[in-house]
Parts: C-alpha cells; sequence; structure tokens
C-alpha cells in the first residue's frame, strides 16, 4: 500500500524515458519517481526510499528528497506566499505545502516561521495545521530543573504560553511566569519547573531566584548605561510599570535592585534609581 505523507521503501518495477515506477511487496499501485530524481544504474528489482506526495495536477509522485515535515510529525516551516485560500508554506518539496486558512490559529505572512503539523485533509491532500496540540507528545523524560528548548504554539491570556518542547513534546509557561512580548512562534529557552501526572511539563524561561537575580542585575546596569545612569522609578513602582519597561517581575526588580545597592553600584531616589 503507498502511503501518502510518508517515507517508504518501494521497488522498481517499470522503467520510462521520464523515470521508474515504484511498487510496493503487494504491487498493486504503482507511483512515478521523475527522470531527475534517478540515479544512473537503476535497475528492476532495486529499491529505493522515497517520500510520497501529490504533485500540482494531484497525481501520487515520489521522491528522494527529504521534506522538513512529515505526515502526523510537527515542524518549524516558513511562510512563502499567502493568497485569498490560505497559505504556502516551504517543506523542502517542489510543490509548497497548503495551510489552509481554517487552520491557522493566528494570521499569518509572507516570512513568518509557524509551527505546524502533516495531515491528509478529507480530499485526500497534504495540507498543514497549525493547531498542533493533537500531534505533540506528553510523555518526556525531562525531570525537574532540566533546560529545554521549544517553540510557542498558541497563547491563553488565562493560562499561559503553550510551547512544544523540542517540536515534539507539549508544555506550558503558566501565566504568572510569561514576561512581556512573547508570542506565537517564538523560539524560547526555559527550565523545567513541573511535571504533571499526565506527563505534561511547565516551563520558565527565568532562571532559578539566586542566578535570576543576578541575571537581572546585569539587566538593570545595562539600561543605566543605555540611559544615562537613570532609571526614572524606582524598587517603589508598579508591578506594570516594572513589568513593561524591565520586563521582570517587582519581586525580581527589587532582588536585583537590593543586590546593586548592597554591592555600591547604585542608589535609590526619591522618584528614581542612578548608578553610581
Amino acid at each position: 500500500m503507498l502511503k501518502l505523507g510518508q517515507r517508504q521503501c518501494l521497488t522498481v518495477v517499470e522503467r520510462k524515458e521520464f523515470g521508474v515506477y515504484l511498487s510496493d511487496e503487494e504491487k498493486k499501485e504503482k507511483v512515478l519517481l521523475p527522470k531527475k530524481q534517478v540515479d544512473a544504474g537503476t535497475a528492476i528489482g532495486d529499491k529505493i526510499d522515497v517520500f510520497l506526495y501529490k504533485d500540482s495536477e494531484d497525481r501520487i509522485i515520489a521522491t528522494c528528497t527529504e521534506p522538513k515535515v512529515t505526515k502526523g510529525k510537527v515542524a518549524l516551516l516558513e511562510v512563502k506566499d499567502v493568497s485569498k485560500i490560505g497559505a504556502f508554506l516551504d517543506w523542502g518539496l517542489e510543490k509548497d505545502l497548503f495551510l489552509p486558512y481554517k487552520e491557522q490559529t493566528q494570521k499569518v505572512s509572507k516570512g513568518d516561521r509557524v509551527l505546524v503539523a502533516l495531515y491528509i485533509d478529507k480530499s485526500d491532500r497534504l495540507c498543514a495545521t497549525m493547531k498542533v496540540y493533537p500531534y505533540l507528545e506528553t510523555k518526556s523524560e525531562y525531570k525537574k530543573d532540566d533546560h529545554v528548548s521549544g517553540t510557542i504554539y498558541e497563547i491563553n491570556k488565562d493560562f499561559g504560553a503553550y510551547v512544544a518542547v523540542d517540536n515534539r513534546f507539549s508544555a506550558l509557561i503558566p501565566k504568572k511566569d510569561m514576561p512581556n512580548g512573547l508570542k506565537v512562534g517564538d523560539h524560547i529557552e526555559g527550565r523545567v519547573t513541573g511535571l504533571k501526572k499526565d506527563g505534561k511539563i511547565d516551563i520558565s524561561v527565568r532562571e532559578k531566584a539566586y542566578i535570576q537575580m543576578s541575571i537581572d542585575a546585569d539587566k538593570i546596569m545595562k539600561y543605566l548605561e543605555d540611559h544615562d545612569g537613570v532609571i526614572p522609578f524606582n524598587d517603589k513602582a508598579s508591578p506594570q510599570l516594572i513589568s513593561e519597561v524591565m520586563n521582570m517581575s517587582k519581586n525580581e526588580f527589587k532582588r536585583a535592585v537590593g543586590n546593586l545597592l548592597k554591592a555600591g553600584l547604585i542608589r535609590i531616589e526619591t522618584d528614581s534609581i542612578r548608578r553610581i
């Protein structure tokens, strides 16, 4: 049986001027491997590992080229074009991969990189979907405090940012741990902070407090360096203002400021913080 959207090893059963026909062991179906994909000396009976997809005329065709995503898997792909019916993605093959509007979780533009899964639609076509949750695994081997990386595929204002760790496992950055500015498609580096019974993991883009304090202190000093040695508020400012300007929580800001104050690098004034 020919398996659309997957790699499989097929046997050469017929040669033509325009390529060779391949078939599986049952030899009930044949698929063309175009001439430009056929190595010199290929003979009847040879086995070739190929990927099966559909050409511009909607015929199943074989290729030796490795696509960037296969059926049921998830990958980060670039948007090559957008039309009235959807978007078209670069997945490494001659014919671009179609991403229907109904499978988009947000508007995409040419040049965007989007996390998608490959599926077969009701018309037996290979398509992409940004609704990747069903294609992600929920049980990883990561442990608490392990460092991970992944791609944000959804943001929920009530729960936080959903991340595909390694573009394979489902994870969440809880709302309380979300820094400003995160958006769908962002690549993040984080730390495992919790493991749920169902195998899903919680992650934070911040380090442990004692490490994060040093990172935040460096961020404050960099801000002072770039703004004539002055922060136009002190550690009593509102959490919203601190988050907007420094991209850290009020507690993180206060810890870092306290550390810098003890080190004699800053002084706190009525309405500002100044570098010494």
